[in-house]
């Protein structure tokens, strides 16, 4: 048996929403081990002068606590 936590994060990148969610989960991954899944749980975007200056995403991870 197994026993799984969720806890939410948020990441910005200037590149796209998939950037975002790849640096918040690779970051995540420096404190948090056995990350077995992730949900976008919402996307946003900053503007500036009219244009897009950055992509934000709420992640909401799943890892497997450890015996």
């Amino acid at each position: 048996m197994s026993v799984a936590k969720v806890t939410e994060i948020t990441s910005t990148s200037k590149k796209s929403f998939e950037d975002a969610m790849e640096e918040g989960i690779k970051r995540a991954s420096k404190t948090l081990k056995n990350i077995t899944g992730a949900w976008i749980q919402d996307q946003k975007v900053d503007i500036e002068d009219g244009k897009i200056s950055q992509y934000r995403v709420n992640l909401k991870l799943t890892f497997v606590l450890k015996d």
